[in-house]
């Protein structure tokens, strides 16, 4: 009979690499990782929920309507990271303005989303002396859910004042969605506002996720809201 040699599979683009694949720091095996000839550097491309950090020079990137993403780094070591997240919707019925209980779910799944990605950059080495912060997304994109994106924006600019964490450039809101790509070892980001009405792949994804949060907010009084 016949044996079949299981073959590695190699990351998405290895045959245009020009260097070698960095190294990953633990937990991140999940992220789609590739070679991006244009930048011509390895990067990661996060989606809804996830979040990458690394002390390479690795380029991250994403896409986002209404969801935010905050891009972190250490300016004296280079050590970055960038997150996506949401906030599960508000409750129709509450008679709360939205972020004033601290203890409600979403700004819990909010402060998950935020000190996950901090405590991961410092577990790296980054001293919260030297972070810098720029942050992007926010836009209105999703039908019947028109302040979402205001709700996330208003969630991590509160986030970082009670932090003491100052922003040092940010482009959000508005009624587009935007690709985002972040160069953590020198702070560089290049931003693509997508106005095209074909934002079909976004809008779907973003509607599954906030789907999903929006099931799995009041199941536990665990702060891991993420699947």
């Amino acid at each position: 009979m016949h044996k079949q040699h299981k073959q590695h599979k190699q990351p998405h683009g290895h045959k245009h690499a020009t260097t070698p694949q960095p190294p990953i720091e633990e937990g991140f095996n999940h992220v789609n990782r590739y070679f991006d000839k244009t930048h011509n550097t390895w990067a990661a491309k996060i989606l809804p929920g996830e979040f990458y950090a690394t002390c390479h020079g690795e380029m991250i990137a994403t896409v986002l309507g209404s969801c935010i993403s905050a891009c972190i780094r250490d300016v004296t070591l280079g050590i970055g990271g960038m997150n996506h997240f949401m906030l599960p919707e508000q409750n129709a019925h509450s008679t709360k303005q939205w972020g004033s209980d601290s203890n409600s779910a979403a700004t819990r799944y909010g402060n998950y989303a935020m000190e996950h990605l901090l405590n991961t950059l410092y577990g790296l080495g980054a001293r919260k002396k030297n972070l810098e912060v720029k942050l992007f997304g926010g836009g209105q994109v999703l039908a019947n859910m028109t302040d979402i994106g205001q709700r996330n924006i208003l969630f991590v600019y509160d986030y970082l004042r009670q932090e003491g964490l100052s922003i040092k450039a940010a482009d959000v809101g508005d009624i587009f969605s935007r690709k985002v790509l972040y160069f953590p070892d020198t702070g560089a980001v290049k931003v693509r506002r997508i106005t095209s009405t074909r934002n079909d792949t976004i809008i779907s994804r973003e509607t599954g996720y906030m789907a999903n949060i929006t099931k799995h907010k009041d199941d536990s009084n665990d702060v891991e809201l993420f699947d």
